[in-house]
């Protein structure tokens, strides 16, 4: 039987409604104006949420708080913690949700990963610049489709376009979100190459949009 969930990630409510599960709450950043929200994915409200009595709290390991899983617990609710660090850790992290939400999901299959064709710089927020650095899911899922990032190791360093300049990226992706790059962005990241706009879901968003995101981004990196 299908379980009462509360989700904290939008990647997770998603792909719960991808697969007919319809939260009994999410968050304020899932996207649906349709279902209750609890708060944010770093605030969410843990009395209303306990006042729900899910069956299962749904979060995630670097989305949301130790401390709110704590007392989610604390309260006594199931919780289950999905971690994602890179592309090829989709399709069992989301298999092992599937049967504890208790629904008969598709497995989810990705694609060959492609040759290095393309090297990347992917800007995630300005004032100050930000990027990803290669230890992160945006990273490999670019890796995915032969996308090099610039970037080190580092996951999420500041740095100036001038020294994003001098990494050498043959294209700037330049995401919806975190921050809303948009057109009026154009001119300003094209001091660091040819800029490409991309929907930061696909890039950040994992779960049953990734293998539609791999198909895109390999099309946007065409």
């Amino acid at each position: 039987m299908t379980r009462r969930v509360v989700s904290l990630v939008p990647s997770v409510t998603e792909s719960l409604l991808s697969w007919g599960v319809e939260p009994v709450a999410c968050t304020r950043f899932c996207e649906q104006p349709s279902l209750r929200h609890v708060g944010g994915t770093k605030d969410p409200d843990v009395a209303g949420i306990v006042a729900l009595a899910p069956d299962l709290v749904v979060l995630n390991d670097e989305e949301n708080r130790r401390e709110d899983h704590d007392a989610l617990v604390a309260a006594g609710l199931a919780v289950h913690v999905v971690r994602v660090g890179a592309v090829t850790d989709v399709p069992p992290a989301m298999a092992a949700l599937a049967e504890d939400v208790g629904v008969a999901a598709p497995p989810i299959e990705l694609p060959r990963p492609a040759p290095s064709t393309v090297r990347v710089f992917v800007p995630i927020w300005k004032r100050p610049w930000m990027s990803i650095g290669r230890d992160t899911y945006g990273s490999s899922l670019l890796a995915h489709v032969g996308a090099e990032n610039v970037v080190g190791d580092e996951r999420y360093p500041e740095l100036t376009l001038e020294q994003a300049a001098a990494l050498g990226a043959d294209l700037v992706l330049a995401p919806s979100e975190p921050y809303p790059f948009a057109e009026r962005h154009r001119a300003e990241l094209e001091a660091v190459a040819p800029v490409v706009l991309v929907d930061g879901r696909d890039l950040f968003w994992w779960g049953t949009r990734t293998p539609g995101a791999l198909e895109r981004l390999r099309r946007r990196l065409r």
